[in-house]
């Protein structure tokens, strides 16, 4: 696995990586981390990939590493 790419972003920190014929997008936030994985056949690019990291994306990243840190809470 090889890190091709980053997406700058004020909060998260975004890496892209490539990996058997697959993009892997890694998010990381304090302790948490998400990572989303991309056909290489299902996208057109790298720039087809970060335009798939929109805002809409991006929110619902947010909202996982939310509930990530709830459930952290009750342990």
């Amino acid at each position: 696995m090889r890190i091709i790419d980053s997406i700058p972003h004020p909060q998260l920190r975004i890496s892209i990586f490539s990996m058997n014929d697959k993009y892997l997008v890694k998010f990381e936030a304090g302790p948490y981390e998400q990572t989303y994985k991309f056909g290489h056949d299902a996208v057109e690019g790298l720039v087809d990939l970060k335009s798939r990291v929109d805002d809409a994306f991006l929110e619902k990243v947010a909202a996982v590493f939310r509930e990530m840190h709830g459930l952290n809470a009750w342990k």
